[in-house]
């Protein structure tokens, strides 16, 4: 049975009809990886489930609300997880499996409305605003989710309100398998009583520091002067407390597939050095698939291409688990290099291509990944926005003199927890 939710602020049912001008919902997956497992596997319904690496130096990418209750959650370690739930079921996972039904449920919501954003594998945004006047927005976003549900077999919540903020926050209310919307005038009511823990842009390290100074709701956090947040966390303290107040005026921005990225390098004097050659791919892997991070997408298809000095031009291409870490595509290039590379020409050109583009954060690789890994790749991110691309790069390709210290680099990045693959 599908849970329930209605806001009632004064005695009365408000319905999402009430709302006028703007109207946002936000569908979720729940627990995604979990669920197309289920579907896969209808024994692991109802069971502490984690998708993950299977190595205790493995990390969880998601887990089933069983799971959940026993305090696992996305990210953690493998190794921690089993303590805190020892009979729970681990699974490798597929991410084959979890692009095809995300494209399913992406097919059916283009179908059906004309406005939406594929924020995630598992996340969308769609803008309503102006379709009350042929059908009530609650109706419609409900017929949606019911559609998705009985074609996909797969559970999902939403929530629907005047603006992105309070309808991703209201969909993380609604789970598991709920709805909820937040009609207009009565964002603050339903926000400010939540622990600020709940508010997007609030991490363990933010909430920690808030905590210590004694604000525990969204409440709490609203009445402080958006100064004095600024000063404390810069501009990121602006943004959160225009949150706090309810305030988003992000566009739901229309999605498109981008179909394909990469780079190609033309020598000036052709090249049978193949050091010289990996060194320059290792250089345009940690350039494009930084770029991928950047634009929060995943790739699952690369292609290598070789042009030698008679201009014969070969290409090769393989298709990987979803990933835009530098380590897994470097390797898979340097694969395909060594493929390709079998006439001992010179070589005039040498490119890379990634295709079969999602949306998506650092995608957690489901078998070897380490917690040590996915901070790495966050802190060296942090570095490069913060100081240009250059600054740090694989000793492969560095030029004496042009790299900043890794350690002090390190220290000076801010610490994050790693992003899950998915949201819950």
């Amino acid at each position: 049975m599908a849970k329930r939710h209605a806001i009632l602020p004064t005695g009365g049912i408000l319905m999402p009809s009430d709302v006028e001008g703007r109207t946002v919902a936000h569908l979720d997956l729940d627990s995604f990886f979990v669920s197309v497992e289920v579907l896969k596997n209808a024994s692991l319904k109802g069971k502490p489930v984690i998708v993950g690496g299977k190595s205790d130096r493995g990390v969880v990418a998601s887990c089933s609300y069983e799971a959940r209750r026993y305090g696992v959650r996305s990210a953690m370690s493998i190794k921690l997880a089993k303590r805190l739930c020892p009979h729970a079921i681990i699974v490798g996972g597929d991410m084959d499996d979890y692009s095809k039904y995300s494209r399913l449920v992406t097919d059916i919501i283009a179908d059906r409305v004309p406005l939406y954003e594929k924020s995630s594998i598992d996340e969308f945004y769609i803008d309503m605003s102006g379709m009350d006047r042929f059908f009530s927005s609650e109706k419609l976003i409900a017929e949606l989710r019911h559609t998705i549900m009985d074609e996909s077999g797969l559970p999902i919540s939403y929530g629907l309100s005047r603006n992105k903020l309070i309808s991703k926050v209201a969909t993380g209310e609604a789970k598991p398998c709920g709805t909820l919307a937040v009609p207009k005038g009565q964002e603050k009511p339903f926000l400010h009583p939540l622990a600020i823990e709940k508010m997007p842009m609030v991490g363990d390290k933010t909430g920690a520091l808030l905590r210590q100074m004694g604000v525990e709701t969204i409440g709490t956090l609203s009445g402080i002067p958006m100064i004095y947040l600024q000063n404390l966390l810069g501009k990121n303290g602006i943004e959160l407390w225009r949150r706090a107040q309810g305030l988003d005026d992000t566009p739901v921005v229309p999605y498109t597939e981008q179909k394909s990225m990469g780079t190609e390098t033309t020598f000036e004097s052709d090249t049978i050095d193949v050091s010289f050659l990996h060194s320059t791919l290792a250089r345009m892997v940690e350039q494009t698939s930084f770029e991928l991070r950047q634009q929060n997408r995943l790739t699952g298809c690369v292609t290598v291409k070789l042009r030698y000095s008679d201009f014969n031009t070969v290409t090769k291409q393989v298709v990987i688990p979803y990933t835009s870490a530098d380590h897994v595509l470097l390797k898979t290039i340097k694969d395909l290099f060594a493929k390709l590379y079998d006439k001992r020409l010179l070589v005039r050109l040498i490119g890379i291509r990634y295709s079969h583009l999602i949306p998506g954060n650092y995608q957690i690789h489901l078998w070897d990944d380490t917690e040590e890994m996915i901070n790495l790749y966050q802190a060296i991110d942090s570095v490069k926005n913060r100081f240009g691309e250059d600054v740090l790069m694989r000793g492969a390709h560095a030029k004496k003199g042009a790299v900043l210290d890794v350690r002090a680099a390190l220290k000076k990045a801010p610490s994050k927890s790693p992003p899950p693959g998915e949201t819950f």
